[in-house]
């Protein structure tokens, strides 16, 4: 096991040249900006600051205004930001979020300007971002566990889990260091995600020791499947936004590691349309091709997503059962939705549940709507023409849905 992990973190963790370089790209922007913008103090954030930043990311850099002369601006920081951003980067990129912040591409890194109050407590804060540079400041008070937190996030990645974002629903990179620090390491985890039960409660800070965490909480926090007090805000959930599935994944996998670890539970299954379809090459596949529209990342992920659920829904409501369905975007290119049905053709005629026949108003009605009746035990059931047969015939009318048109710059099926 233990090689088993240092041949991950190896794998996983920035070469020195790689890291040195957009290291020294990010200390040129922050002295810039140091420089050029009053009232500010510009910082490294996000994972770079905590250290447990993978082989890939973006860096995050935190331009942080003078609380006492800000806090009742604090919704016009990004106006405030950006007009001294143009000037030094002209081709910085506008992102909409909760408090707009900037994007400025060099080479192969991605830079993410984010302005934020400067602030001591979480009380403090006016928005969510905020508060994130005491997310990496108690994050580094665990700093010997940067490498347990490699691992859980590479684990969560690879499993399809990791992401915060709405059309994701997964684990963040800050609930992954919340609990490799609750518990230690990222083996003690596992073994321990193995076990949870439904609203399982994190709470490294053990803010609610003895306490019932659902008469102290408002309930509207505690909806999710599992609970993590943040440790720097004790009143917020910090997986609010996970979703049963995901939960349910990650402890299945956490089961499977146990049982039997291996280093595929840490490598990134890329998605292959050539693959998908050798796999599921004796089954009756649907694989369609959608250009997402062009706006921010999480707003077009959470409208592939609407999409990805109306074919779904619409599918299983004409009988059509999936075997396997799922869908992949990875951000840079186009997306793909796939299903998988058994070859079978659906039956000509179906039968549709009507009125008890003691009902006897409703029993004549149902009788005249419909041509061919019968009582099959206490209720009337009508024989009535199936509108498909093939989910490919009404998988043709669904892609020219206004719904999807809404959704999707383009959608095209491929198979």
């Amino acid at each position: 096991m233990k090689e088993l992990f240092s041949n991950v973190i190896k794998e996983v963790t920035p070469n020195k040249d790689y890291e040195n370089d957009i290291l020294n790209k990010t200390d040129d922007i922050i002295k810039k900006l140091n420089k050029n913008i009053k009232d500010v103090k510009v910082i490294l954030g996000g994972s770079g600051a905590k250290g447990t930043w993978l082989k890939t990311f973006d860096v995050d850099i935190f331009v942080k205004f003078n609380y006492n002369k800000y806090k009742d601006k604090s919704d016009k920081l990004s106006e405030i930001l950006v007009k001294s951003l143009k000037k030094l980067y002209p081709k910085v990129i506008r992102l909409h979020g909760s408090r707009d912040y900037f994007q400025i591409k060099q080479s192969k890194f991605t830079f993410e300007i984010i302005p934020i109050l400067d602030i001591k407590k979480a009380e403090q804060a006016k928005n969510i971002t905020d508060v994130s540079p005491l997310h990496s400041k108690f994050v580094l008070q665990h700093k010997k566990l940067g490498d347990e937190i490699r691992l859980t996030k590479q684990f969560c990645k690879a499993n399809g889990v990791y992401g915060a974002e709405s059309y994701i629903r997964g684990f963040s990179g800050y609930i992954c260091e919340i609990l490799t620090i609750n518990y230690g390491s990222f083996l003690n985890l596992i073994k321990n995600a193995a076990k949870w039960k439904d609203k399982a409660l994190i709470d490294v800070k053990k803010f609610y020791k003895g306490k019932d965490i659902f008469l102290e909480i408002n309930k509207s926090k505690l909806v999710s499947p599992l609970i993590v007090i943040d440790p720097v805000q004790k009143d917020r959930n910090a997986a609010a936004a996970l979703s049963n599935e995901k939960f349910e994944l990650f402890r299945t996998k956490a089961k499977q590691f146990i049982k039997k670890p291996s280093k595929t539970f840490f490598t990134v299954k890329e998605f292959n349309i050539d693959n998908i379809k050798s796999k599921f090459k004796n089954k009756n596949l649907i694989l369609l091709e959608i250009e997402p529209l062009k706006r921010k990342e999480d707003v077009s992920g959470a409208k592939l997503l609407k999409a990805f659920e109306f074919f779904t829904k619409g599918l299983d409501k004409k009988e059509f059962k999936t075997v396997n369905s799922n869908w992949n975007w990875d951000k840079k290119t186009n997306a793909y939705f796939y299903f998988v049905f058994e070859r079978t053709l659906l039956s000509a005629t179906k039968e549709l549940s009507g009125p008890p026949v003691k009902l006897k108003f409703h029993a004549e009605k149902f009788r005249k709507k419909y041509k061919k009746t019968r009582v099959k035990g206490k209720i009337l059931v009508a024989i009535v023409k199936r509108d498909f047969r093939k989910p490919e015939e009404l998988v043709r009318i669904l892609v020219k849905d206004e719904y999807i048109k809404d959704k999707v710059k383009s959608i095209k099926i491929i198979n």
